[in-house]
């Protein structure tokens, strides 16, 4: 009796997710519009996330390329779009991230320290690096939609499925510029409410996602104090305060170079970040950030780059999922460019050619 228990108890998650799937009939512009919509409800749920890009470890970009492969299990509360609470759990413990208004906390239960993420003061552009936060179904789809608007992408509507045992609504999101190497984005929502409950990314012409975002469980959660109180200083914990910018790794290093306006026939997106330039537009966005320091080359080389001879300098192309990038160093310069986005490797290394030449 104990053994059919156990087969029926391990069974029930199959057996909800093969019951029938139905939603109301919702065009392709009403699930984006609700999904849209969703963004100031509050929830908490697990989720996990699982990524495949396959990108080599950079200096100082740790914290980015281990989002980027492997699983992360995500705890996640909101009350409002700046009242939240996203928990990553480890082998090693916990990290937690609360974002409460315009300040922020860090919480590493293995280190037992607790650090306030003091806001930059007013005027004062500041750029961060993705967490895991940013990989929540919910941000990660909102994210999405933000960037493509109407005109960078066509919508459709897909097959209904079960999603943390909820019946979902399916949207895809199809890039139109031929450079992304994006091929599309699937989104599943709750269809009352717009909820994103998965989300799905996949590089053109692959059959499996590179990215694949989704709760396990998720549902409406009302404002509980002490879940987004952080942990309270005592005996054996550390303290200490940090803007976000020095909690960036090698942004640290960024070098104040005039960028052009156009790159590779892109246009920069207007920024108050001088150092740092965004260019293209929708799901074909590509970043240049000129990086004093860091062994970037050797990093690149070791995570098989393809070397380039550049006019005025020397490079790697660095291939993965969704994802490209290109390191250049001038000739005459001890300074590194990393460029990377969502483009293919040809208009990253037509930007490097640019940026190195006469560069010193």
């Amino acid at each position: 009796m104990v053994a059919v228990l156990v087969a029926v108890l391990c069974a029930l998650p199959v057996l909800a997710s093969a019951l029938p799937v139905t939603v109301p009939t919702l065009t392709a512009s009403q699930l984006r519009a609700r999904i849209l919509g969703s963004a100031g409800i509050s929830y908490s749920g697990y989720a996990e996330s699982n990524a495949t890009f396959g990108l080599p470890e950079l200096s100082g970009l740790s914290s980015v390329t281990s989002l980027l492969d492997g699983v992360t299990k995500m705890r996640v509360w909101q009350a409002a779009p700046q009242l939240w609470r996203v928990d990553v759990l480890g082998d090693d413990g916990e990290r937690d991230t609360y974002q409460l208004g315009s300040t922020g906390y860090e919480w590493n239960s293995g280190a037992q320290l607790l650090t306030e993420v003091v806001p930059a003061s007013k005027g004062t552009a500041t750029i961060r690096l993705p967490r895991a936060a940013d990989l929540v179904p919910t941000a990660l789809a909102l994210r999405v939609l933000s960037l493509v608007g109407t005109s960078a992408a066509r919508f459709s509507t897909l097959p209904p499925l079960r999603v943390a045992g909820q019946s979902a609504a399916g949207l895809r999101v199809t890039p139109t510029d031929p450079a992304s190497t994006i091929g599309s984005v699937d989104i599943w929502a709750q269809p009352s409410t717009g909820l994103p409950l998965m989300v799905e990314v996949f590089g053109r012409g692959a059959r499996t996602p590179a990215l694949e975002s989704q709760f396990f469980q998720v549902g409406p959660w009302k404002l509980t104090a002490n879940v987004l109180t952080p942990p309270v200083r005592q005996p054996g914990t550390g303290f200490t305060t940090a803007s976000a910018s020095s909690l960036n790794g090698a942004l640290n290093n960024l070098e104040f170079e005039p960028l052009p306006a156009t790159l590779a026939g892109h246009h920069r997106i207007p920024s108050q970040v001088a150092n740092v330039g965004v260019y293209g537009s929708g799901l074909a966005q590509f970043a240049v950030l000129a990086v004093r320091g860091g062994n970037f080359l050797g990093d690149a080389q070791s995570g098989g780059g393809t070397p380039y001879r550049f006019p005025d300098g020397i490079g790697f192309l660095l291939n993965a999922s969704l994802i490209n990038a290109v390191v250049a160093q001038p000739d005459r310069s001890s300074d590194t460019f990393l460029i990377v986005g969502t483009v293919s490797g040809k208009v990253l290394l037509q930007a490097a050619t640019t940026l190195t030449i006469g560069a010193s």
